[in-house]
């Protein structure tokens, strides 16, 4: 399995001179098997059209994982020319809850957007996704709900043909379920299932420990939550969905003491290429 990192950013794009280093588009990731080009994207945020610029000028074929409805992980549907042309053929997939067209179609329709999902080129099949494990382009993907404010979330493993595994929890709440051991957060079951022995886990670290208290409301996590749950996994840690007011200078820093960590622990970047 190959993955590209393509967005990193949690709620907002962050443009400018402070964040190019780690990149400034919002939450996505494509996925591919050895030797082929991309067939499975996560998330669609902003980084999608770096998604599609990974496809040498091809149409995109294949699917897309949507963890849950929020503008920083839907955005980039529109604006990728890879996934909206005429030969593009694609089924995007969205936890069930209700319709998905209706559904996406709240934030995408007038007067907030010109047009429906369903007027994007191509071939689109829009499908709800139930928890559970399903052959998806290849992969096979175990979604399960994980807590996150403000709509149903699913986090993602995902596994490919050979045994190498991803997880992908974009976002994640874990302090709703009370403190847990270190005052981060419960270690749920949904979450250990969802990362034990991955090979690489992408999770939500918005947040450190010294700010959480001050936003624990706002659905996420803290760094050394997810540092402490691939230690408890045996998974190397790629944290994601960074702060949009966290700059290149403050992310070296938060990494910085964790560069001899092991299992490793990096801080994702657009246009990051990891091979499991």
């Amino acid at each position: 399995m190959r993955v590209w990192v393509c967005g990193v950013r949690g709620s907002t794009p962050s443009p400018g001179p402070r964040f190019v280093r780690y990149g400034g588009n919002t939450s996505c990731v494509a996925l591919a098997h050895d030797g082929e080009l991309p067939s499975l994207v996560l998330d669609a945020g902003t980084g999608l059209s770096r998604a599609g610029a990974l496809l040498e000028g091809e149409p995109y074929i294949g699917a897309i994982l949507l963890g849950h409805l929020h503008w920083d992980h839907t955005q980039g549907l529109p604006f990728s020319p890879a996934f909206d042309r005429p030969d593009a053929e694609v089924t995007l997939y969205l936890p069930a809850q209700g319709d998905p067209v209706e559904v996406l179609s709240r934030a995408m329709s007038p007067p907030h957007f010109p047009i429906l999902p369903t007027a994007l080129r191509g071939s689109w099949r829009f499908a709800s996704l139930e928890p559970g494990t399903t052959k998806i382009e290849g992969f096979e993907v175990l979604a399960l709900d994980i807590p996150h404010k403000g709509g149903r979330t699913f986090g993602y493993r995902i596994t490919d043909p050979g045994g190498r595994t991803l997880a992908y929890l974009s976002d994640h709440w874990p302090i709703s379920l009370g403190p847990g051991p270190d005052g981060l957060g419960e270690y749920h079951p949904a979450v250990l299932e969802l990362c034990a022995g991955a090979d690489l886990i992408l999770h939500d670290a918005q947040y450190t420990a010294a700010e959480l208290p001050e936003r624990a409301e706002f659905g996420h996590s803290a760094i050394e939550y997810a540092v402490v749950l691939a230690e408890r996994c045996g998974s190397s840690l790629l944290l994601y969905h960074h702060a949009p007011t966290r700059t290149d200078d403050e992310l070296d820093e938060l990494v910085r003491p964790l560069g001899g960590h092991r299992p490793s622990v990096r801080a994702a970047a657009e246009g990051m290429i990891v091979d499991l």
